[in-house]
């Protein structure tokens, strides 16, 4: 029963994380309808590494150097939101300028990596409530949370590449102001409401 109940509790922890990475897989499908399977593998497989990866960090500093990390953990909500009001605020920029250089956000790999970040800086304090778990325990629960995180990511891609063909040249101006608003929740959440 108890791992039964483990299982759930990290596939529903992973829903709860990857809704900000599922929001930016929904714009990055909108500025490529026509997406190969390759990079939306890629996409999701970013924010699923990530999803991954943050946790465990997290959980491997409350369990050698807590009191280093939580200072840092007021910083979270600013970072995730610098990094989304940056990106998001460059693409209705280049939209606005006409430039197409930008459409393709999702491939440059520095981007991506900055999304990838900014959208799951967050799971960091994960670690905090999964620090009763032994290794295996955690890396399993970050596993989980990673998976869920893919699956969940390339159903964002997908249907954003539905809707990015309806949509041509207002989707990223869109897709700008999506991410300029999850920086900005992630913000109130962190900040003005805390848990």
């Amino acid at each position: 029963m108890y791992m039964v109940m483990f299982v759930v509790n990290s596939i529903l922890l992973g829903f709860g994380l990857a809704m900000d990475a599922f929001s930016v897989s929904l714009v990055s499908g909108m500025q490529a309808p026509g997406m190969r399977r390759a990079r939306k593998a890629r996409i999701a497989g970013t924010f699923a590494g990530f999803q991954f990866m943050m946790p465990m960090i997290g959980w491997v500093c409350v369990r050698t150097v807590a009191e280093i990390f939580t200072p840092f953990q007021t910083a979270i909500p600013w970072l995730a939101m610098g990094l989304l009001l940056f990106i998001g605020g460059r693409m209705i920029l280049e939209a606005l300028r006409g430039g197409e250089e930008e459409n393709r956000f999702s491939d440059e790999t520095g981007i991506l990596l900055m999304l990838g970040v900014a959208t799951s800086i967050d799971a960091l304090s994960v670690g905090f409530t999964i620090a009763g778990y032994q290794a295996a325990e955690a890396w399993l629960c970050c596993l989980l949370i990673g998976a869920v995180t893919y699956l969940v990511c390339r159903a964002g891609i997908s249907l954003g590449t539905r809707f990015g063909t309806r949509m041509a040249g207002h989707a990223q101006i869109l897709g700008g102001a999506i991410l300029i608003l999850i920086g900005l929740e992630i913000f109130l959440e962190g900040v003005i409401f805390p848990g």
